[in-house]
């Protein structure tokens, strides 16, 4: 039997057909039409301005935050339960992240601790200068009271929706939310362009900038000008195609992972201490992946996932809480511990939308053989 993978890359024919069309066009650099086509598209779909499509999501979130001016001495606040890619362009910028922990409600940032945060830091008479919450596995935070509360200190907001593309709160969509916002198409996202990013806001002269920082900050001249320093983050041509293609497939690739959970849950969530991830709006959320929990007394999570693996069925634990790891030991904290609970007790199970029914149902034995 094939290994199947937690959730990798889902190309279609429809997506060679489009890669081979912007290759004939001979469109391969950082530059073409397919590029403003795709962050034209991916405007229209989340309500936004402006948009930059970038090589990844890190890239995008390293350039809002230059665009905003984060620097040397600076603060962030960011979400702890999250991959290290939301918090180490903070790091790029030479400032210091702080982390702000998880509710159980939707696993996100937490906006009481974030309120606790920021009365904290301006009774110490600092100001932290953005905010990134992110859109943990396809699901928005309470992003009223978390705006709320940016727009009361004026301090900017920066949403991390990489996971979240084609999820909502209150009916609006994930990526339209702060002054900025941004996606991955990494190849294990909802769509990808094996490797990217974009870039969002309503701030088009923002956007521009970042554009021009995308490509080494060459200044509009024939000879080779440059009076900052710029980075070499620009999207391909020839991947934005992709993206563009795969982009038309996002809402059937979000019921099927939709479909996914709801056996994953229906098969599993009787078993002894399971609990799924709680959904605030099950119609809201993307899907990425079906994540649940165990009690810790009952099921050992390595132990499963070793099991699995033996199985050559890909498990994953919940990200290790930031302020837990190693290269940001010391980092200041807000919150009440949850993510360190889910990260100790917590797994993701394979959720492509190119899983089969015959390889769900090995996941399903496989975890119910844990027991």
């Amino acid at each position: 039997m094939s290994r199947i993978y937690l959730s990798p890359p889902d190309l279609r024919q429809s997506d060679h057909a489009a890669v081979g069309s912007a290759l004939a066009s001979n469109w391969v650099a950082p530059v073409g039409p397919e590029l403003a086509l795709f962050e034209s598209k991916i405007c229209q779909l989340v309500n936004r301005e402006s948009a930059l499509a970038v090589n990844s999501g890190t890239a995008a979130l390293h350039l809002a935050l230059e665009v905003i001016g984060v620097g040397e001495g600076d603060i962030v606040l960011c979400s702890s339960f999250t991959f290290a890619a939301s918090a180490n362009p903070i790091v790029y910028c030479g400032a210091t992240p702080v982390f702000i922990g998880s509710e159980h409600r939707t696993w996100n940032m937490d906006a009481e601790a974030l309120k606790e945060a920021l009365e904290t830091l301006s009774a110490e008479g600092t100001k932290p200068k953005a905010v990134i919450v992110v859109q943990l596995y396809g699901q928005c935070a309470e992003m009223n009271k978390i705006e709320e509360l940016c727009a009361e200190y004026g301090i900017p907001l920066i949403e991390d929706a990489a996971e979240a593309l084609g999820a909502s709160y209150k009916g609006r969509p994930a990526g339209s939310f702060g002054d900025f916002s941004f996606f991955s198409f990494n190849g294990n996202k909802i769509i990808t362009t094996s490797a990217g990013g974009m870039l969002l806001s309503n701030n088009k002269i923002s956007v521009e900038f970042a554009r021009s920082l995308s490509m080494q900050a060459r200044e509009p001249v024939v000879h080779y000008e440059h009076q900052r320093i710029g980075y070499n983050y620009r999207m391909s041509n020839v991947l934005a195609a992709l993206g563009r293609n795969q982009l038309g497939d996002l809402k059937k690739r979000i019921e099927i992972r939709k479909g996914h959970y709801e056996a994953y849950r229906e098969a599993l969530e009787k078993l002894p201490g399971v609990t799924f991830m709680p959904l605030a709006d099950s119609n809201a959320v993307n899907y990425w992946l079906t994540c649940l929990t165990f009690e810790s007394e009952k099921t050992n999570v390595a132990a499963v996932v070793d099991k699995m693996e033996n199985e050559d069925i890909e498990l994953r634990p919940l990200w290790k809480p930031l302020h837990l790891q190693p290269v940001f030991k010391g980092i200041r904290y807000f919150g009440k511990r949850v993510e360190e609970t889910l990260f100790l007790n917590g797994i993701c199970l394979p959720s492509g939308s190119s899983l089969t029914e015959a390889e769900r149902l090995r996941v399903i034995q496989g975890v119910r053989g844990c027991f």
